[in-house]
């Protein structure tokens, strides 16, 4: 026998809590990877492939380095959506609408906003510039906008345009109508008018996304994807990039054409892309990073001046997703086995360990107009959850003779293999002979590419909300929504969705989230593991760094140095 299979076998809470702090290099480790959601295209461009300096600068007080947590996708905003993507995203680009260091919704390029009914929005813009001189419009916003939902464009979240209910949006992504007939127009050079569906209360907190940030449209007109290259890119934003040096790291400086650069203290920024919690910790401690990523392990964390790690409630979710067309996920009585035999509280508790709290529903207890909701078998025992699950596998046909296979895909990084041991030593303890996982890692790009493609059978998932309300975590779970790649599809479940935009009160669009929670529950698509936290460490001379933003969408130019 093996020590992995004895390790299986002689399996128990505290052996948990004493084995599982594996894959731990002492210095570069070879593990790797952030968690994240989606992000796609490859931007290798000349200028990146001929790099040959791969040194990274340390911090000197005018320069901040930060760990972005994995090498990004795509520099065009529109072709990501992605955790690191985001956070390069930020820096170079502003929509009409922002957040503040504490999450709070502000003004951007936009200076005032209304609506009489929720249905059609009117945007005033202030006077701004692209790094290159040239003005801002509201003629960049309305091309930006078709841009995003023109199947040419294949943004990885169009479908976040429909769900923010944009006029004609559906229709247009499924090319029914033409792109220039979405919900958007330029009354003037400096007004933009956003016409919907149906009234949507919470519009302006849906556009502080980055996949609805403006592009310019002169710019990308002329070059088309070249756009984004960086001898070509022009932003908005406070930063600009200026080097790319693949796998090793970003450098970007400040945009004198920002409209508020004044306000901009740190000239200069240094993104990095470790996957690797002990190495971005370990680089951290040599004084080489400023502020890490979120993926620091719990059992260094534990070790860390307290002083220097940041805390903050998140807007995120981890969960098993289920492939529900490919055995033998397509077997709902096997999908609700699963979560039936997971034990939550143990991961979130002790595997995890910084301050998760166990999930029984898709949405963050911390959203507001939470669904509060609460399955009935949560109230089960372990052993009745067993006993119910083995019921539920004997009778889809899988026994001793037969034993449920599967295979669990997750990113490369420590805490996801952390869990995922967690996850298969549960699963394997509850059901005994009757289930064999294997766990498979891929790095960033081949693991999404994985999951878009609906390849996997069991992928470790999370969703990061967008904006604070339930609808951010479930429409992605909608026929064909964004990140819903284990393929779910209930009628049932798209139609009261709809619902939900036109109640006419945050109490009744909670009764209404309820309920989608509980079809949720019902089907069984994904196994909720857990809520997270937004956990970094931070040196003492970085100010302005809040513990208040659940979104986690820092931003540099919120920060100085003391």
């Amino acid at each position: 026998m093996t020590t992995q299979s004895l390790f299986f076998k002689k399996f128990s809470k505290k052996s948990l809590a004493l084995a599982l702090p594996v894959c731990l290099p002492l210095f570069f480790g070879a593990c790797s990877q952030p968690q994240n959601q989606a992000q796609t295209g490859d931007t290798t461009d000349k200028t990146s492939e001929t790099k040959t300096d791969t040194t990274t600068p340390k911090s000197d007080r005018d320069t901040l380095v930060i760990n972005n947590g994995a090498e990004v996708g795509s520099l065009d905003p529109h072709k990501t959506g992605g955790v690191p993507e985001s956070g390069l995203a930020r820096q170079q680009f502003v929509g009409l609408v922002s957040t503040d260091a504490d999450g709070n919704l502000e003004p951007a390029i936009a200076e005032s906003w209304e609506s009489a009914d929720n249905k059609v929005w009117t945007f005033k813009l202030r006077d701004a510039k692209w790094s290159n001189g040239e003005p801002i419009t509201a003629h960049d916003f309305v091309f930006s906008f078709q841009r995003m939902v023109d199947p040419k464009t294949a943004a990885n979240f169009a479908n976040y345009v429909a769900d923010a209910k944009f006029l004609n949006a559906n229709d247009i992504i499924e090319g029914k109508k033409a792109p220039i007939e979405l919900g958007v127009k330029a009354i003037d050079d400096k007004t933009v008018e956003i016409t919907l569906s149906e009234p949507v209360a919470f519009l302006p907190d849906m556009l502080t996304y980055t996949a609805m940030r403006p592009v310019p449209k002169n710019v990308v007109e002329k070059l088309g994807d070249d756009w984004s290259k960086i001898e070509n890119i022009v932003v908005n934003g406070p930063y600009i990039i200026k080097e790319r040096v693949m796998g090793e790291k970003i450098v970007l400086a400040k945009n004198p054409h920002y409209y508020d650069a004044d306000k901009v203290a740190i000239p200069n920024l240094v993104l990095l892309p470790i996957d690797s919690g002990q190495t971005d910790y370990t680089r951290y401690q040599a004084g080489e990073i400023d502020v890490t990523y979120t993926d620091i392990p719990s059992n260094i964390l534990a070790k860390a001046d307290k002083n220097e790690v940041k805390t903050s409630p998140s807007f995120c979710s981890y969960y098993y997703e289920m492939n529900v067309n490919k055995p033998p996920f397509d077997d709902v009585r096997v999908r609700r086995a699963m979560t039936l035999t997971l034990d939550r509280e143990l991961i979130a508790e002790k595997v995890a360990a910084r301050g998760e709290t166990p999930a029984y529903q898709m949405t963050p207890k911390v959203t507001a107009n939470n669904p509060n909701y609460t399955p009935d078998w949560q109230k089960l025992d372990k052993t009745a959850r067993i006993a119910e699950a083995k019921k539920l596998l004997a009778e889809a046909g899988y026994n001793k003779q037969n034993p449920l296979k599967f295979e669990l895909l997750y990113n490369t990084s420590e805490n996801h293999k952390k869990v995922a041991v967690a996850a298969q030593s549960l699963w394997q303890e509850a059901l005994g002979d009757t289930i064999k996982i294997e766990l498979h890692n891929q790095e960033w790009k081949s693991y999404l590419a994985t999951r878009r493609n609906h390849e996997h059978q069991m992928a470790r998932a999370a969703w990061c909300g967008d904006y604070n309300d339930p609808a951010t975590f479930l429409n992605v779970m909608k026929t064909k929504g964004s990140g819903n790649y284990g393929a779910y599809s209930s009628a049932e479940y798209d139609n009261l969705l709809k619902t939900a935009y036109t109640a006419n009160s945050p109490e009744e669009r909670a009764k209404v989230y309820h309920e989608l929670e509980a079809i949720l529950d019902k089907d069984v698509p994904n196994v909720w593991v857990y809520h997270q936290v937004n956990v970094r460490a931070v040196k003492p001379y970085v100010k302005g760094y809040s513990t208040k933003d659940a979104l986690g969408n820092w931003q540099a130019r919120h920060w100085s140095f003391e």
